[in-house]
């Protein structure tokens, strides 16, 4: 039986995200693209467990990781999992994997003029 990613370690980790992202690049050149989506969708759940959750804070607004200028705002964590809206969605709640929430310092911030 495999483990769970919240059960292995930050080694088995790593390893486990180089080998989706190579069967992903394999489904790619294959033109299977529903699986090589699949693959992608679980290295970012397993990049979400090397993160620390607590460096996400309900209230903050971040960039989201592959979707150039969408904003998320975080209303509460639930593990790996930060709930909120997008700032240019439809305005429902949703949860995404905290590997897609870019963490910017605070001079990129100013910069964008975002808060």
């Amino acid at each position: 039986m495999e483990k769970r990613y919240s059960q292995m370690s930050k080694h088995e980790l790593q390893q486990e995200i180089a080998s989706l992202h190579e069967k992903a690049r394999k489904a790619e050149q294959m033109g299977i693209v529903n699986e090589f989506a699949v693959l992608e969708r679980k290295a970012i759940m397993a990049k979400s467990y090397l993160l620390n959750p607590d460096d996400y804070k309900p209230g903050e607004i971040y960039p989201i990781e592959g979707d150039p200028g969408s904003y998320f705002k975080i209303d509460y964590m639930n593990g790996i999992f930060a709930w909120g809206y997008r700032l240019n969605g439809n305005g429902k709640e949703e949860a995404l994997p905290i590997a897609l929430l870019k963490q910017q310092n605070e001079q990129e911030k100013g910069d964008q003029g975002i808060f």
